[in-house]
Parts: structure tokens; C-alpha cells; sequence
């Protein structure tokens, strides 16, 4: 008599929950992994970056072909790199330099020529320093003593100066100087108010007069508090009494 064999049943989950399974797994990993990538140290990636900028990235790799003249191409990779780490920016903000001081010394050749044709030196002089063009114009030239009003006879010079600043665009300060003695009127309480208001009349005229941006002038008043030589004679008081144009020079930094 033959027996037959029970059927055994498999028992537990189906063959395809494991490559289900496996499949979940691997999706479970991707996720993970695109989120830890999306994560990232700022500082860390900024120090790789900083470490690529400052080595060749194939100093490493030496190419196959022998050179004939190796310490000359290291001479050329080295300045080719100096000339690499030169930001543009700079290069191109020197270039505009340059222009602007070419500018500026043709200005007080102008100014030196107008001065000289219509005998103005005594009254104003132009001269050039670190800051820039600087004018300084006597107080006789434009105001009546103890006034901030501009004279008839400075308004000439003013109109050159307007045509001048005109044709550049450097930032000019008006600056107001008086001597030590005492003011107290309605209109000025002291030299401060004096000065400034000098200052103001001088920018007035020149936006006014020549269409010039009022956003390119500062106006300073000084008092007192700069005087070119001590206050002790007529001749010296009159020298403090002055306003001072300087057209900035653009490189020039306070």
C-alpha cells in the first residue's frame, strides 16, 4: 500500500514581499540620502572652496608630455596665478582712478588760467593735495563783512567753477571759514552759523546757477576753528576769512 505524502503548505509572507521589501528599502535609502545631502555646513563648504582657490587643482596630476623647460612654465603658472587672484573689480576701479586724476589736474590748469587772465590771484588761490583740487576764495571776493549774501563780483568765477564741475562728477565740499572775532546778530548768533551759512550761499549758487546735482555738494562750516595763521593783525584776520571748494578726489578716503 503506498502512502501518499501530506501537502505542506508554505508557511509565512509570500516570496514577493521580500523584493518588496527590499525595493521599500532602497527607496527608505534614497530618501535618506537626498536629505542629508540637502544639508549643508557653510562653513565647511566655504573653507573647500577658499582651499581650491588658493592650490592648482592639478598640481597633482602631472601631465604625460615631459616639458623641455620646466622651471619656465612653473615661472608662467605661478604669474598666471597672481594674475588670477587680481579682482576685477579693482582692476577696473583703478583704470577710472586714473582718468579722475587726469581730469583733476586738468581742472586746476583751467582754474590756474582763469585766475592768471583775470588777475585773481591775489584773491583766490588753486592748489592740489591728497583731497583733491582745493580753491580757496578771500571773504572780500564774495561777501560784505558779517554777510552770507554772494557779491556781484564773485559770481563770475562761481559761473567757471559751475561749468567746470559741470563736465565731471567728483563730490564737492564747500567749506566756511571766519576769523576769531565775535558775531551775534539775528541772522548769525555766531561764527558757526556764519560760516555754514557762507558755505550754503556758495552750493545755492551753484545749483541754481549751473544745474548741478545737489546731491554731489556737502556743506562744512568751520568757524573759527581753522584758522590759516594766528589772529593777531588785520592782515592775518583777513587771511582766516575765506571759503574753501575742494573737488574730492575720487581715491582719496577719509
Amino acid at each position: 500500500m503506498i502512502r501518499r505524502r501530506k501537502q505542506v503548505s508554505d508557511k509565512g509572507a509570500p516570496k514577493w514581499m521580500v523584493t518588496f521589501s527590499d525595493l521599500m528599502t532602497l527607496i527608505l535609502v534614497f530618501f535618506i540620502l537626498l536629505f542629508s545631502m540637502s544639508i549643508v555646513d557653510t562653513q565647511k563648504f566655504q573653507a573647500l572652496a577658499e582651499s581650491f582657490q588658493d592650490r592648482a587643482v592639478f598640481d597633482g596630476f602631472p601631465s604625460l608630455i615631459p616639458s623641455e623647460h620646466p622651471a619656465e612654465d612653473h615661472e608662467v603658472n605661478t604669474d598666471f596665478r597672481e594674475m588670477e587672484r587680481i579682482p576685477l573689480e579693482d582692476a577696473l576701479v583703478s583704470g577710472s582712478d586714473e582718468v579722475e586724476e587726469e581730469e583733476l589736474d586738468e581742472l586746476l590748469r583751467e582754474v590756474n588760467q582763469y585766475l592768471e587772465d583775470h588777475n585773481l590771484s591775489e584773491e583766490i588761490s588753486a592748489t592740489r593735495d591728497e583731497q583733491g583740487v582745493v580753491l580757496v576764495l578771500q571773504e572780500q571776493m564774495l561777501f560784505d563783512s558779517g554777510e552770507a549774501e554772494i557779491l556781484s563780483a564773485g559770481k563770475p568765477f562761481l559761473d567757471k567753477i559751475g561749468t567746470l564741475l559741470g563736465e565731471i562728477r567728483n563730490i564737492v565740499k564747500v567749506e566756511g571759514h571766519t576769523d576769531s572775532l565775535p558775531i551775534s546778530t539775528e541772522r548769525f548768533p555766531s561764527n558757526w552759523e556764519l560760516s555754514g551759512a557762507r558755505a550754503s550761499s556758495v552750493i545755492r549758487y551753484l545749483v541754481e546757477e549751473a544745474v548741478l546735482s545737489q546731491e554731489r555738494f556737502i556743506a562744512i562750516g568751520h568757524g573759527e576753528t581753522q584758522p590759516l595763521v594766528p589772529n593777531t593783525s588785520e592782515e592775518n584776520l583777513r587771511q582766516n576769512r575765506r571759503v574753501v571748494i575742494v573737488i574730492s578726489d575720487p581715491a582719496y578716503d577719509e
